[in-house]
């Protein structure tokens, strides 16, 4: 997290993001009733981002310090899935948007140039676009959008 911090130039008001295998994981680290499991049930493995409480698994600094919560998503990529099958736990995310950049950076071949003396490795997975997740903020059980993304969000209007 301090690495990733480092990199973007970002401050401990940051938000990451916990990047799931599938509902097992995601329930290890979020609390969640059954209408919002439902919900997200059906828009998973997708391009969400959901804001949900978070439980004490989750370290404190990953945590909003106010409102307690966490982002969490299951992703449909199949090299993201393949990683998190491998490593058995959540991975750490946060969109790879440099300082002073406009755009994030999706080309494994421009991180590695660019980031190469300072990450421990590169996974090219080919173009993974550019739009973002759409996140739904469930943390008061009712779902707020926060970000239209490349999710679908008519199911959570």
């Amino acid at each position: 997290m301090e690495r990733i911090k480092t990199i973007r130039h970002l401050n401990d008001r940051h938000h990451f993001t916990l990047v799931c295998q599938n509902f097992a994981q995601l329930g290890q680290f979020v609390h969640i009733d059954n209408d919002v499991f439902r919900a997200i049930k059906a828009s998973t493995p997708g391009s969400y981002t959901f804001i949900l409480p978070a439980t004490k698994e989750v370290p404190r600094q990953l945590l909003n310090a106010k409102k307690k919560t966490v982002g969490v998503r299951i992703p449909d990529h199949v090299v993201t899935q393949a990683l998190l099958a491998e490593l058995g736990e959540p991975l750490l995310s946060s969109t790879l948007l440099l300082p002073d950049e406009e755009e994030p950076m999706t080309q494994g071949w421009e991180i590695k140039d660019r980031l190469d003396h300072v990450v421990d490795a590169v996974v090219d997975s080919g173009d993974c676009g550019t739009e973002p997740t759409t996140v739904i903020d469930f943390s008061n059980g009712e779902a707020e959008i926060v970000r239209k993304g490349a999710g679908d969000v008519s199911r959570f209007e």
